[in-house]
């Protein structure tokens, strides 16, 4: 395990960690336009849940790197489903958004599959 590859997993691990807190908390930047993008509002916890695990599995991860894989595998399935929406909810002005949370997820993945 190098040294980037520790700080990338920890700055994804703290990104996705801001994001699911975003839901849980309800922050109204980010519930307006979920609602705009036609996403249920019921699905907001399972939401914010599914971006919590993710940021445990990155850090257990580090760990047991098995757990950390499947938490970034998982993490992307969820950004990359986060930019269909938009697209589909034709808001291709917000598509960056998702993929600047997926971005050191990415990287992390990448770095943890080069040790």
């Amino acid at each position: 395990m190098s040294t980037a590859h520790v700080i990338v997993t920890i700055l994804a691990a703290l990104m996705t960690g801001f994001s699911a807190t975003s839901v849980f908390l309800r922050s109204k930047w980010v519930v307006e336009p979920m609602a705009d993008y036609g996403v249920p509002m019921t699905w907001l916890p399972w939401l914010g849940a599914a971006k919590a695990a993710g940021t445990l599995g990155l850090l257990v991860g580090l760990f047991v790197p098995v757990i950390g894989f499947a938490a970034g595998i998982g993490l992307v399935l969820y950004f990359g489903g986060a930019v269909i929406t938009v697209v589909r909810a034709r808001w291709y002005t917000h598509i960056p958004f998702p993929l600047v949370y997926v971005a050191p997820v990415i990287g992390a993945l990448a770095l943890g599959l080069a040790a």
